[in-house]
């Protein structure tokens, strides 16, 4: 099948990939744009796996201040090199997740990164206001453990839907960057402000 350099270039702006990966997408897929992404999106993902063990010593540290100045972010993502650190897809990572930090006041990155004594407490929240209801035990573990997952979906950022598109956790679309640059990204801290915050 003939693939003309224009389908090509609009693989390539659609999706970011190179050059020669979107000519072979498009081979693969029989000319089928559709069928060529997915093609494309499936080889990212699997580089991403490949590339989890990689060391991510560069990035960046983000910023943000909320109109109002009443609420600020500061972040640091880290990658393998300082020549990804300033692509335009990774700055767009670091300003969007500025702005999911500001919007959506995540308590952690992970959850692995929740202290016990947080996770333990909710938990006994939880299964109080369950066995108030009068339902058996093993009702009541379902329904602990669903909330406890709802906790850690508006606590921890990799877990929260992304405010530009609910459809994705932020994990989705930090995934998503990496495949598209091909380097292992860290979310590694954040700090954010809001003005009168524990004062008392």
């Amino acid at each position: 099948m003939d693939i003309t350099p224009k389908r090509v270039m609009e693989l390539r702006e659609k999706t970011g990939a190179g050059m020669m990966d979107c000519k072979r997408a498009l081979l693969d897929a029989d000319g089928d744009f559709e069928k060529a992404i997915k093609l494309l999106r499936e080889k990212g993902l699997s580089q991403v796996a490949k590339r989890a063990g990689k060391e991510a010593k560069e990035g960046s540290v983000f910023s943000y201040i909320h109109p109002g100045a009443k609420i600020g972010v500061m972040l640091e993502i880290n990658c393998e090199t300082d020549f990804v650190a300033r692509t335009a897809d990774f700055q767009t990572l670091g300003k969007e997740l500025t702005m999911q930090i500001a919007a959506a006041s995540p308590l952690v990155v992970r959850r692995e990164e929740l202290p016990p004594e947080i996770v333990e407490r909710e938990r006994e929240i939880y299964r109080n206001q369950a066995a108030a209801t009068g339902k058996p035990a093993n009702v009541i573990d379902k329904i602990v453990e669903g909330k406890i997952e709802k906790f850690y979906h508006e606590a921890c950022l990799l877990d929260q839907p992304y405010i530009k598109n609910d459809e994705v956790t932020v994990n989705q679309f930090v995934t998503d960057t990496v495949a598209k640059l091909g380097e292992h990204i860290v979310v590694r801290r954040f700090s954010r402000f809001q003005l009168g915050e524990d004062l008392s």
